[in-house]
């Protein structure tokens, strides 16, 4: 993607695809673009939790129109989990509140009840996510210890299928729609096998057509940045109008 020879971040736009790091916010990635390509106008398409890694795609210019079109599609995911454990965010960015036995349980046990989420269903955004409440975001509250009133959305579950179980630890691949909190969906399974779970990895794989395969690393697009400025410089040398 990054070898396209012409280039324009604000005039008629781009969409980048972005492998976001881990431990970075979306909006950190988005901040990163501006900055590199001196760009006035730029969104994400889809928070990525910090703790999670994977595709994001950020669009800059007249772009930050068709992000509610990429929003709204399909979107894939490789994780892990650990059975047998809880956290207050349902995932590592929290610490362990309780822990359960997990001795008794077998993988097709795992298998029967993942396969179980298949399907249309109402979830409910948890109190540590960006979703708002009075205008704040939930994360906000729940960082002070209060729970708030949330809203159920219509949300569907295409897969949720083990790749490897090694109890208490799961490697799964979901793909679901728009509005999906996966991490949400691991503590479900964790309620429903009746010993808790905890989302200890997510990486976004897909975005309908849009592969993680594709996207620019950051390193990537300061390299592709630099590369840029001195084409630019040099036409000026050259007398070559930008």
């Amino acid at each position: 993607m990054l070898l396209k020879k012409n280039w324009d971040f604000n005039g008629s736009g781009e969409m980048i695809l972005v492998d976001k790091p881990l431990d970075w916010t979306s909006m950190d990635v988005v901040k990163k673009v501006r900055s590199l390509f001196h760009v006035n106008r730029a969104g994400h398409a889809g928070t990525l939790d910090p703790k999670a890694g994977g595709l994001l795609i950020v669009c800059t210019g007249p772009m930050t129109k068709r992000i509610e079109e990429f929003m709204g599609l399909a979107k894939e995911y490789e994780g892990t989990l650990q059975l047998g454990i809880q956290t207050p965010s349902f995932d590592v960015e929290t610490e362990v509140t309780e822990r359960k036995d997990v001795s008794e349980l077998k993988p097709e046990d795992v298998r029967l009840v993942m396969t179980a989420f298949v399907g249309r269903q109402r979830q409910t955004p948890p109190m540590y996510s960006a979703a708002k409440f009075g205008g704040k975001p939930l994360y906000k509250y729940a960082r002070r210890g209060r729970v708030v009133e949330r809203a159920p959305r219509d949300i569907e579950i295409r897969q949720f299928e083990p790749v490897r179980i090694e109890i208490p630890v799961i490697e799964f691949r979901a793909a679901c729609s728009k509005g999906t909190y996966v991490r949400s969906l691991v503590n479900d399974l964790g309620q429903k096998l009746g010993c808790g779970a905890c989302l200890t990895s997510l990486r976004r794989t897909r975005i309908g057509e849009y592969r993680v395969g594709d996207a620019a690393t950051i390193e990537e697009l300061v390299a592709l940045a630099q590369r840029l400025r001195t084409q630019q410089f040099s036409r000026y040398e050259a007398g070559v109008p930008a």
